[in-house]
């Protein structure tokens, strides 16, 4: 069964850091993308970065310049470094992975219907 683990979330205050990492089990072999995501209270969930093998990333606009996504293949393991945070980021964080890759219609890595596989989140509270 396949198993994917957050960990680093917490408080900060407005303009700190803080990293997250979600740890994968129960996979044997390479996730096609994954990619974190978040969800304040009363919003809907939305893609935060994605990131294929190959190095493909995607980050929305509200994270561009502040967040960094990468892939830990030894580790199977997606991290999220998250710089110069507001209160705008308070939020539950996922992560999600994929196990499939459709090469005639690549994925939206920020939609949450391109992942099969969901952690069950860490939260990220940023004061100001």
């Amino acid at each position: 069964q396949v198993q994917l683990v957050e960990s680093g979330g917490g408080s900060v205050q407005s303009g700190g850091s803080l990293s997250l990492s979600c740890v994968a089990s129960g996979y044997f072999g390479t996730f096609q993308y994954m990619g974190w995501f978040r969800q304040a209270p009363g919003k809907e969930r939305e893609g935060v970065a994605g990131v294929e093998p190959d190095g493909r990333i995607i980050y929305a606009d509200s994270v561009k310049d502040r967040f960094t996504i990468s892939l830990d293949n030894a580790r199977n393991a997606v991290d999220l470094q998250m710089n110069s945070l507001k209160s705008e980021d308070t939020a539950m964080y996922f992560c999600a992975a994929s196990a499939l890759y459709n090469e005639a219609d690549p994925p939206d890595l920020l939609s949450q219907y391109e992942y099969h596989f969901w952690g069950q989140g860490t939260q990220v509270t940023v004061s100001s």
